[in-house]
């Protein structure tokens, strides 16, 4: 029985990939007053999402921004799928127009299907380094998502072929994913519309996911 839950969340890390993400932000362009930043996006990660979320800047020595978003999978229940994250960015080090920021978040998401529904817990690193203008940016990422614990809850489909499955949290971690891509956009007045893209690949760097790319378009708006 552990040979098949095993089995079951492997299928599922590849169907259900997540990549890390931040808040797609020009520092050059924002400025010191201000404080607040609307985003919303839409892609495609392992389906169609959109998603919105709200950034607070932080008047510190090194730039930080707290972050709080939720993003949904297109499809007939819209909470079905879905995924919020509570963190933070900080703009860690400039060489001239040459910036690097680090980022971490903490996840909680929910997937289900006609066997089986699942509430994770995990966590998300990434970094970006690239070259800001006042009114475009271009970089690169690097993120790594990991899910670190997952409820289980079998429906009644499985249980008619697995009788004794058992519901419940599932340890120890059930998997993680590294992304790797590139990010722009481009800046005027108060806004940002921006653009990632990049590949997916799981931790252990033999599989892929079932579609191991990733784009987001993004629109970000700042406020005092």
């Amino acid at each position: 029985m552990k040979a098949i839950i095993a089995l079951i969340v492997f299928l599922i890390s590849l169907l259900t990939t997540h990549i890390s993400q931040a808040q797609t932000i020009n520092w050059e362009s924002l400025e010191k007053n201000q404080k607040h930043i609307l985003n919303l996006n839409a892609g495609w990660d392992y389906s169609f999402v959109y998603g919105l979320s709200y950034g607070y800047h932080l008047k510190t020595e090194l730039p930080i921004i707290l972050e709080s978003s939720i993003s949904l999978a297109s499809g007939e229940v819209i909470f079905d799928d879905f995924k919020t994250k509570i963190g933070g960015q900080i703009h860690v080090y400039q060489i001239k127009n040459f910036r690097f920021n680090a980022s971490l978040h903490g996840i909680y998401r929910r997937y289900e299907n006609p066997l089986v529904t699942l509430q994770n817990f995990g966590v998300d690193a990434g970094v970006v380094i690239g070259y800001y203008e006042p009114k475009w940016f271009a970089s690169g990422e690097f993120g790594f998502d990991k899910a670190i614990v997952t409820h289980f809850k079998h429906s009644d489909i499985y249980k008619d072929v697995y009788p004794d499955v058992k519901n419940g949290w599932y340890e120890p971690s059930t998997g993680g994913n590294f992304n790797f891509g590139v990010q722009g956009g481009y800046s005027f007045d108060r806004s940002d519309i921006t653009l990632r893209a990049g590949k997916v690949m799981t931790q252990d760097f033999k599989t892929t996911p079932l579609i191991p790319f990733y784009v987001q378009l993004g629109y970000n708006y700042k406020l005092d």
